[in-house]
């Protein structure tokens, strides 16, 4: 189930307070490809190891979060730096 477009206009990075849009279907259909590859990591680090199926980017372009379960995962450490596509 889509975000609902309320939900969507308020939410922001945690980190730098930038506005989040859909992560537009090209892009995750290449960063999926990448975590299959696994050359994919969270900011903490860690190897991302599940695909996404929903995410959502910074308007800057810079970071990604996952969706999971039609939730957003808004951790600082759990962005993806999106400079990996």
């Amino acid at each position: 189930m889509p975000i609902k477009q309320e939900l969507l206009s308020i939410l922001c990075c945690p980190a730098t307070k930038v506005p989040v849009e859909m992560l537009p279907e090209e892009k995750l259909q290449k960063i999926n490809a990448l975590i299959l590859q696994k050359k994919v990591r969270y900011q903490d680090k860690s190897l991302v190891d599940a695909r996404l199926s929903e995410g959502l980017i910074t308007k800057d372009g810079k970071t990604i979060y996952r969706i999971d379960e039609s939730i957003p995962i808004m951790l600082i450490d759990k962005g993806i730096a999106a400079d990996c596509l």
